[in-house]
């Protein structure tokens, strides 16, 4: 059977889960880690999301974290590699069939890197773009609860969207801020 998608009410001991799990791996990554962020929809405030923690970690070599595994599956995550992004470090956490924690690894300088930050921050200071997405997952894994491949792909012409207004949205607050000194 495939993984069931279920959209659940922003909880936010989110937030909490993020940060312990966090110390942690800011420990098994140490001197590796240059940036730890709680990303997703389950870091957006009042947003409706999968359960699952999304975590990024931005590495000084992405090589380094290979040798990590063996760590990381001591902790309870299973290592995918790439799992579909060149360059990434992929793991999940999975209790039971609930994936609880999905760490996503780059080496700095990645462009995934900003593309996730900012998808994360324009949703934060833009509710109703938020309310748009929630929307739509809702929506999505309703009709899809057992199609997680269709569930993804139905996001993903409107993350392609937001992932625009994003950029044009940093861009905007750069140019406010240069402007003002």
């Amino acid at each position: 059977m495939s993984r069931k998608i279920e959209v659940v009410p922003y909880d936010p001991s989110w937030v909490r889960k993020y940060e312990t799990e966090a110390e942690k791996l800011i420990k098994l990554f140490g001197y590796h880690l240059m940036e730890i962020h709680h990303i997703g929809s389950t870091a957006i405030p009042d947003m409706a999301a999968k359960p699952t923690i999304d975590i990024l970690g931005v590495v000084k070599d992405i090589e380094a974290v290979d040798e990590m595994d063996q760590a990381m599956q001591e902790i309870g995550y299973q290592p995918k590699g790439e799992n579909g992004i060149p360059g990434r470090r992929y793991f999940q956490k999975i209790v039971g069939e609930v994936h609880v924690f999905h760490v996503h690894t780059f080496e700095d300088g990645h462009p995934e890197i900003h593309r996730l930050l900012n998808f994360r921050d324009y949703l934060r200071a833009h509710p109703d773009a938020a309310s748009e997405y929630q929307a739509l997952k809702v929506y999505l894994a309703a009709k899809f609860t057992f199609e997680p491949d269709k569930y993804t792909e139905g996001k993903n012409a409107l993350i392609q969207q937001i992932d625009q207004r994003a950029i044009d949205w940093r861009a905007s607050e750069r140019n406010k801020t240069n402007n003002a000194g």
